[in-house]
């Protein structure tokens, strides 16, 4: 028996459930800030006023917005398309997080140390986007290993 190869096998199947979770994991969080657009637009509203200084957004950018967002999480759930998928979910995050620092600042006002879990959720997203090619449990993965010429061939 092989004990590398048995290895390296049991490290990827390990390294891909790993990676599926983590995947929705992030999701969830998506998930539910796209839902909240589109249910209810008035508080994603006000949410881009006080962290982005977007004021004044119509009902109806509030829902194109998270129609475009649900496409992007949609994508991203399934691991479709992942460097564009990962990506998005990345920047979206990056900017969300960023957007917060006031709340970094002044840690000990409730409920302002809650902003600090967007950090780990950072962190999860790099390194989604950094190990995507071995994220097999995905659209991608799955379609790549379709295509790939079976051993002997």
């Amino acid at each position: 028996m092989n004990v590398s190869r048995t290895s390296d096998s049991s490290f990827s199947s390990r390294l891909s459930w790993c990676l599926l979770l983590l995947r929705l994991g992030i999701g969830i969080v998506f998930v539910m800030w796209t839902v909240n657009k589109l249910i209810n637009p008035e508080n994603a509203a006000a949410v881009f006023s006080k962290y982005y200084q977007l004021q004044s957004l119509s009902s109806y950018l509030v829902y194109l917005m998270g129609t475009l967002q649900a496409i992007v999480v949609l994508a991203f759930v399934l691991g479709a398309f992942r460097t564009y998928s990962y990506s998005a979910i990345l920047i979206l995050h990056g900017f969300s997080t960023i957007s917060a620092y006031k709340q970094y600042l002044d840690p000990w006002t409730s409920p302002h140390l809650l902003f600090f879990a967007a950090f780990p959720l950072l962190a999860a997203c790099i390194t989604l986007l950094l190990l995507r090619d071995f994220d097999q449990f995905s659209v991608d993965g799955f379609r790549k290993r379709r295509t790939l010429p079976a051993v002997g061939e």
